[in-house]
C-alpha cells in the first residue's frame, strides 16, 4: 500500500460566504500540484452562551478541523474574515487550543499563509493578515505571502495584498471574486503548495 499523499490544511471561518469562496479558490490551486493534496477544514462559530453546543459535524460546507489535521499537514492556510481588524474569535478561539503542538513544535519548519476578506476596502485586510501570521511565526512556521511576481497584485482594484490573498466582499457581503482575487488565491495556493511539497521532500531525504 502506497503512502498517503502530503497535504495543505486550508482551514477558515467564514459568516457569510466570501472566506469560503477564497478558501475553495485556493485549494484549487493547491490541488493543480501534482504530488500534494489539499484538506479543507472550518471552525465552529463562538457561541456567548456557554451551554451551547454545536454538532459535531456543520449541516453544509468543510467539516471541522481537528488538531490532527493541523498536526499532519505539510502546509498551512489560513482563512478569516476581518473583525475590527483582527482575525475572526472562532478561529482565534481554534489558534489558542494549539498549545500541544506548539509544546511538541509539531508545526516547526512547515510554510504557512493567509487570506482574508472585508465589507470595505480599507476595512483591516493587510492588519488581519498580519494578526494571522503573529501565531504562526510562534509556532515556527514558514510565512509564505504573494511575491509581486504575481501581475494581479499591480493591477488589482478589489482585494490584494503581499501578505496574502485578500478579497473585497462589499457591504452586503455578497459582490463575487473578481478575477485579480480569483487569480491571486489560486496563486496562493498553488505556490504554498509547492513549497509544501519541496519541504516536505527535503525532510524525508534528511530522514
Amino acid at each position: 500500500m502506497s503512502d498517503p499523499l502530503p497535504y495543505v490544511l486550508v482551514l477558515y471561518y467564514s459568516r457569510y460566504g466570501a472566506t469560503r469562496a477564497m478558501a475553495e479558490r485556493l485549494t484549487a490551486g493547491v490541488e493543480s500540484c501534482r504530488g500534494i493534496e489539499a484538506r479543507l477544514r472550518t471552525v465552529p462559530p463562538v457561541s456567548p452562551t456557554c451551554q451551547a453546543v454545536d454538532p459535531e459535524i456543520p449541516a453544509e460546507g468543510a467539516v471541522y478541523a481537528s488538531l490532527d489535521d493541523l498536526r499532519h499537514c505539510s502546509g498551512l492556510a489560513l482563512g478569516s474574515p476581518t473583525r475590527f481588524g483582527n482575525m475572526a474569535a472562532p478561529l482565534k478561539h481554534f489558534i489558542d487550543s494549539t498549545i500541544e503542538l506548539w509544546i511538541g513544535g509539531a508545526l516547526v519548519d512547515k510554510p504557512a499563509t493567509a487570506f482574508t476578506s472585508t465589507s470595505s476596502l480599507h476595512g483591516g485586510q493587510e492588519t488581519t493578515l498580519i494578526s494571522m501570521l503573529l501565531p504562526l511565526l510562534h509556532h515556527g512556521m514558514v510565512y509564505a505571502g504573494l511575491p509581486y511576481s504575481e501581475v494581479a497584485l499591480m493591477e488589482t482594484t478589489g482585494g490584494g495584498t503581499p501578505y496574502g490573498a485578500s478579497h473585497l466582499a462589499g457591504k452586503r457581503s455578497d459582490r463575487p471574486l473578481d478575477d485579480h482575487e480569483r487569480d491571486l488565491t489560486y496563486a496562493q495556493g498553488r505556490r504554498l503548495a509547492h513549497l509544501a511539497l519541496a519541504l516536505h521532500r527535503s525532510q524525508e531525504t534528511l530522514a
